[in-house]
């Protein structure tokens, strides 16, 4: 993220935090033992004003004119976003849960995204969970993006907070917007 914050903007560069995460699915020969269990995405074009990065991609690709306008730095409406972000990572969370016929006292460790503490409190009064059952990790590392769920379960799993047959629930948000959840049965 550093490549791509502002250190000009304080409402976006004191937030963000450069994170490497890696996951490794392998297939099970005891689907009833643990495993990947389900998954919701979701999106809504309507945060294209609010969280993202003008310069980039096929529309603006990098130039001498776009890097001089600045337009390769991420942009965010905190409040927007924040209002969006709690409604979604919550919503969604608690729609897997409940589709698989489970509640928040059945979650061993919902692993969130690191975007904002009140966003992972908000989810965690939504499911009814409690401290124990949540990684944060916000505090050490900033909004890593799209490495805070793998950054996360490396950490639970290195502290051992992870044993077979835990349910786990994981839960993002991001730019555009999108969000989704995926719920699993942890089988190492």
């Amino acid at each position: 993220m550093s490549a791509i914050t502002d250190y000009t903007n304080r409402e976006t560069c004191v937030l963000f935090g450069d994170a490497a995460g890696v996951v490794l699915l392998e297939p099970t020969t005891a689907p009833e033992e643990g495993g990947l269990l389900d998954f919701i995405l979701g999106m809504d074009g309507a945060g294209k004003e609010t969280l993202y990065m003008l310069g980039g991609g096929s529309l603006h690709p990098a130039s001498h004119e776009t890097i001089d306008k600045r337009w390769h730095y991420v942009y965010q409406e905190g409040k927007s976003v924040f209002k969006v972000a709690v409604k979604a990572m919550a919503d969604v969370s608690l729609e897997i849960l409940e589709r698989n016929g489970f509640s928040g006292k059945d979650v061993n460790l919902f692993i969130p995204h690191q975007a904002n503490k009140r966003i992972i409190d908000s989810c965690i009064q939504r499911l009814g969970l409690t401290p124990e059952q949540v990684v944060i990790n916000i505090e050490r590392y900033g909004n890593t993006t799209a490495a805070t769920i793998p950054v996360g379960l490396v950490e639970a799993y290195d502290e051992h907070r992870l044993k077979r047959g835990d349910l786990l629930v994981m839960s993002a948000f991001g730019a555009g917007y999108t969000w989704g959840s995926l719920l699993m049965r942890w089988s190492i």
